[in-house]
């Protein structure tokens, strides 16, 4: 049995009882529109080579190749099921869109494989020592001067963000995503200039768009 098979994920939406769900509920909350924003400021030049971080169910593939038919996709997810959705979802868009099935702490990935690396509403669902690895994951899989562009939900707060945090995530995942600690493991992974570009507020929660560069050789 290998070692992805082995470890356990967060699904999702939180439980794979949400999955049929989740899709519904995230363009209800306007994750739609927040995807988009998060794709014009990554600025994919045709010819990059970009990477889904934690695909889920593939709606992030599946708007890229729409959006940037001139670039090449790869998503990844622990998942099976959400790649499973994914996997329908690029077949009934008529998409060439590679998916994998692997954890973001290790990428199954050459060093120096991507000019941009994607995530949303992803981060929150890790645990504080992955979130580390992932970003030191995410450092080496980028080619010198290729970007990150984050989009995920605010840290554990009063009011709206909170309510998410209780339904779906545990306290202590949320806080650990604050904007703060999102930018120091950032930093820590040898990525420069991180910093947050910008906040969305949305039903029910608020999130936010992060930024930062491996260096350039």
């Amino acid at each position: 049995m290998s070692t992805t098979t082995r470890r356990t994920y967060l699904p999702a939406a939180g439980h794979d009882w949400f999955l049929p769900l989740y899709d519904p509920f995230v363009k209800l909350l306007g994750g739609d529109q927040a995807r988009r924003t998060l794709l014009d400021q990554a600025s994919m030049r045709p010819g990059d080579r970009v990477l889904d971080l934690g695909c889920g169910t593939g709606t992030l593939v599946v708007l890229i190749k729409q959006l940037h038919p001139d670039v090449e996709v790869v998503g990844i997810d622990p998942d099976p099921k959400a790649l499973g959705r994914a996997s329908e979802k690029v077949k009934r868009a008529g998409f060439s869109i590679k998916l994998d099935r692997g954890f973001s702490d290790g990428l199954p990935y050459p060093d120096a494989s991507f000019d941009r690396v994607l995530s949303s509403f992803m981060f929150h669902h890790l645990p504080g020592d992955e979130k580390a690895t992932t970003m030191r994951e995410v450092r080496r899989v980028l080619k010198p001067g290729g970007s990150l562009h984050l989009l995920d939900l605010s840290g554990a707060e009063s009011g709206t963000a909170g309510f998410l945090s209780r339904l779906f995530h545990s306290h202590d995942r949320m806080t650990a995503n604050s904007a703060d600690r999102i930018l120091a493991f950032m930093n820590e992974a040898g990525l420069i200039d991180p910093k947050e570009v910008g906040r969305r507020s949305m039903l029910f929660t608020r999130t936010v768009y992060y930024r930062a560069s491996a260096p350039r050789a």
